[in-house]
């Protein structure tokens, strides 16, 4: 049985997907959906409808064709198609660009945005890689009324993950954990919310702290520092290992070093912490394909640490 209210869903990568299916699965079918246009995509350059399109394609006729899909360069375009919907509210997931207050006040119940931390923690693009990164031993979610602002606006709910395994978990884990989570509690917010039955709680502005868009020399370490990690252990171990499991896929993590007389780049895939020290698992040299970490020492002469 499909609800009655009518929202718009925002949002693009398969944090948003999974999300928007467990919404639909319940009953909660948007009236659209906007995200990104899609992009070229791998070496061939194939154009690729985003994750989130993807999965609303999969849909039974009588779900995909209710749902109208936006997909504009910049919001401004389809303000006149967001009005004439009349939607009730607004969902917001992980859709990178800014919406401006013209469009945040369409709907009449207003927008909720849903943000992977315990806000005022961790406002920004990168709460996930973050939380790992500062090897933090909680995380949550949390649902809020969207202004202008950063992820500023009062909280309507939150909720922390249970049994999250800090020390183990990878971004690629703790994303769909998060996701799932977000979803859950985004299904048991709403009818309370349409009923009225929530009081906004204005986030504590003295406790915000804000995280950062990664670049690709974030993923960097040095070689000796990977040695150290290795045949020294403890805090540069525990440094690198997070980072590794926190940056992987994007934008990456990844050393230099000489393999058979030329300087590569050498991607960090997998590891884990042995005995107070890093263990190297999963690598991929430049030009090759993944492989063990102790096969390119083996092979490419590699200088091997003790």
């Amino acid at each position: 049985m499909l609800h009655n209210s009518r929202f718009i869903f925002f949002g693009t990568p398969e944090f948003a997907s999974i999300i928007l299916e467990k919404l639909i699965n319940t009953g909660y079918v948007p009236e659209a959906v906007v995200c990104n246009p899609d992009k070229p995509f791998g070496r061939k350059k194939i154009i690729t409808p985003p994750p989130i399109k993807q999965r609303i394609m999969n849909y039974e006729l009588r779900i995909k064709d209710k749902i109208k899909i936006l997909q504009p360069e910049k919001l401004s375009i389809i303000h006149d198609s967001l009005f004439k919907i009349q939607p009730d509210l607004f969902i917001v997931a992980a859709y990178a660009k800014i919406i401006p207050k013209e469009i945040l006040e369409i709907p009449r119940l207003g927008t909720i945005g849903v943000h992977p931390s315990l806000l005022p923690k961790y406002r920004g693009s990168s709460p996930i890689q973050i939380t790992i990164l500062n090897g933090d031993e909680e995380t949550g979610t949390t649902l809020y009324l969207m202004d202008e602002g950063l992820d500023s606006g009062p909280i309507l709910a939150q909720r922390e993950l249970k049994n999250y395994e800090s020390r183990i978990m990878n971004y690629g884990e703790l994303h769909k954990k998060l996701a799932e989570l977000s979803a859950e509690l985004l299904i048991e917010t709403l009818p309370k919310f349409f009923n009225n039955e929530i009081t906004p709680q204005a986030q504590d502005e003295k406790q915000a702290t804000f995280t950062k868009k990664f670049q690709t020399e974030d993923g960097y370490i040095k070689f000796e520092d990977l040695k150290k990690a290795q045949e020294q252990g403890n805090e540069i171990a525990l440094v690198i290992d997070r980072k590794i499991r926190a940056l992987n896929p994007e934008p990456g993590v990844y050393t230099l070093q000489q393999i058979q007389g030329k300087q590569k780049r050498i991607k960090l895939l997998e590891a884990k912490i042995t005995d107070e020290k890093l263990e190297l698992l999963i690598v991929q040299p430049e030009g090759k394909k993944p492989m063990p970490w102790k096969n390119l020492i083996k092979n490419f002469e590699v200088p091997q640490m003790k």
